[in-house]
C-alpha cells in the first residue's frame, strides 16, 4: 500500500506584492498551475508567483483549518503564523523560502 501524502499548506507571493494561502498534496505542480493560469482565479492575473513558506501536515482536515487560520491574520503574519502552527503540530519548522 503506498504511503499517503502529506498535505501542505503553501503562501505564495504573487507578482503585485499580495499573498495566496492555498493546500496541496503536490506543492511543485501547483505552483506550477498558478504561473500557467490554470491555478486558483486570484492567481491568474498576478503571475508569476513565487512560494513564500509552506508547512506539511499529516491530513487533509488540519491542513484545511490551518489554511484557514492564515487567511484570517494580517500579510504581515502569515509566514510566521504558518511556521507556528506547523511546530504547535510537533513537526520541525520549515525552512523559510523568503524573508
Amino acid at each position: 500500500m503506498a504511503t499517503p501524502r502529506p498535505w501542505t499548506v503553501y503562501l505564495l507571493r504573487c507578482a503585485d506584492g499580495s499573498l495566496y494561502c492555498g493546500v496541496t498534496t503536490d506543492l511543485e505542480r501547483r505552483i506550477r498551475e498558478h504561473n500557467s493560469g490554470s491555478g486558483a482565479k486570484y492567481t491568474r492575473s498576478r503571475t508569476p508567483v513565487t512560494l513564500a513558506a509552506s508547512a506539511e501536515f499529516s491530513d487533509r482536515s488540519t491542513a484545511c483549518r490551518i489554511e484557514n487560520a492564515v487567511k484570517r491574520r494580517p500579510a504581515q503574519d502569515k509566514m510566521s503564523f504558518l511556521a507556528s502552527m506547523h511546530q504547535d503540530c510537533g513537526l520541525p519548522a520549515p525552512p523559510a523560502a523568503e524573508q
